[in-house]
């Protein structure tokens, strides 16, 4: 594939890698608002998501010689993304199972009744305990199977299926609630 045929994010990746600061900014600018969202669904509220956002982009240009020129360059930052967020949920600690009644007491002003726009939703599930948000991202979001979600979080399939489990019923509790 000649450079006139190649996508332009591969285009700008390789001036990235020979040094070029503008095709930084450019894939920066191509990327963050996708991977910020990626980031807001895992961590939950704006400050980690932005912290998450510059990791992720500070991984991705340390590790841009390694991508293959292969597949969506994309999907490949969106993967560092995912994975930047489960390792600092990792160094958080974050519990799988978390107290069911510590949770609803969160406050939330989504109204049931009335249509979820998305920002609504993105904060309704931002309210979401730690595990349970992560693999619903994982599975409802991103697509990834039980069987990829247990290898990814180092759970058992049971475990996932169960947090997803708890997760929806959570989700529908609190639009019930409010």
């Amino acid at each position: 594939m000649t450079n006139q045929q190649e996508p332009k994010e591969h285009q700008l990746l390789r001036q990235c890698i020979a040094g070029d600061r503008k095709a930084q900014q450019g894939l920066y600018d191509l990327f963050a608002p996708t991977v910020y969202a990626i980031c807001l669904r895992y961590m939950g509220n704006s400050d980690d998501a932005k912290d998450m956002l510059q990791d992720t982009m500070v991984k991705f240009y340390q590790k841009a010689g390694e991508f293959r020129f292969q597949g969506s360059l994309e999907g490949w930052v969106k993967r560092i993304g995912v994975n930047a967020c489960l390792d600092q949920l990792k160094r958080n600690k974050a519990k799988f199972t978390t107290d069911i009644e510590n949770a609803f007491g969160l406050s939330g002003d989504v109204n049931a009744a009335q249509p979820l726009e998305t920002k609504d939703l993105m904060r309704l599930l931002g309210t979401l305990p730690d595990g349970y948000r992560t693999v619903f991202n994982l599975y409802a979001i991103e697509g990834f199977s039980h069987g990829e979600i247990a290898t990814l979080l180092n759970i058992s399939e049971n475990t996932s299926k169960s947090q997803l489990f708890k997760a929806r019923k959570w989700l529908q509790a609190k639009l019930e609630r409010n």
